[in-house]
């Protein structure tokens, strides 16, 4: 399965889990059903942009974007948390409401049946999200994934709390738990604004991935020294700009080959990998 078609799957399943939640959240008079179609709504959204930004991500260099369009991935993930970071915030605006006018829930059963039926659907669709990210390294894709791994635990939340209202008929339990759920999407959409922000910074790639790359020079005895090795990663891709000195006696045939040889094993590691290589003869004087 492509980026595309997983984006696709995930804006299918918001949209059928968004009924059912909405449904029985009406009919049971309660916030935290109520509160978990919400965030379903929320998620159908960023379903849409990761989508889009996928679409558009995919598509090859032209004029204007000379070093691909990658960046549209990273802006849909800062997007996407800072949704579902509002819709956190209307969650526990509607749950001190019910709070303060009150709460009564009924239709229990109905609900612990869609909560459970909720995490199953969003269970089986973030771990296909959670491979087709990780083979794609896709952070649209994986910022996706985690909004659906999160309403696997709020809907068990859920449906656990709705056990207990059933059990020990204390029906303010209710807006308690729909509390309790968007501390938990709050969490998650921080994680995401971080990653997104360090992404979209233009932070350097991992220690332990740059630790690879300088492996993969050093590996190769005609590299004398090197320098001003910067990297960043845009979208899916990893950009690896690096200047490298050789002896001053190489020819240029040499050294081109030397070059492209360096380029294909940071490749074969980093398949997505753009690498610019600045060839230098070796100096007494080091940078």
């Amino acid at each position: 399965m492509d980026k595309k078609k997983a984006a696709s799957l995930s804006i299918y399943s918001n949209s059928l889990l968004i009924i059912v939640k909405l449904i029985a959240g009406l009919m049971m008079h309660s916030v935290g059903v109520i509160s978990e179609a919400i965030h379903s709504s929320i998620d159908l959204i960023a379903s849409f942009i990761a989508f889009l930004s996928i679409r558009i991500s995919v598509k090859p260099p032209d004029e204007d974007h000379p070093y691909g369009h990658g960046k549209y991935e990273d802006i849909s993930g800062f997007v996407e948390a800072l949704l579902i970071f509002s819709a956190a915030l209307l969650i526990i605006y509607a749950a001190v409401q019910k709070i303060i006018s009150g709460a009564y829930v009924k239709n229990l059963d109905a609900g612990i049946v869609v909560m459970f039926f909720a995490s199953i659907v969003n269970g089986v669709i973030s771990y296909i999200l959670f491979r087709v990210a990780k083979r794609t390294e896709s952070i649209a894709l994986r910022a996706d994934a985690m909004h659906l791994l999160t309403d696997v635990f709020t809907s068990l939340g859920v449906a656990i709390g709705l056990i207990a209202i059933k059990i020990t008929k204390i029906d303010i339990l209710d807006p308690i738990i729909a509390i309790f759920v968007a501390v938990i999407i709050i969490k998650t959409s921080i994680s995401l604004t971080h990653e997104a922000i360090k992404e979209l910074s233009d932070s350097s790639l991992p220690e332990e991935e740059v630790e690879k790359i300088i492996n993969i020079i050093n590996s190769n005895p005609e590299v004398t020294s090197f320098h001003k090795l910067r990297t960043r990663k845009v979208g899916a891709k990893r950009e690896i700009d690096i200047h490298l000195r050789i002896n001053k006696d190489y020819n240029i045939v040499d050294a081109h080959n030397l070059s492209h040889k360096i380029q294909n094993q940071i490749r074969e590691e980093f398949p997505y990998a753009y690498v610019m290589i600045h060839l230098e003869p070796e100096s007494k004087t080091k940078e």
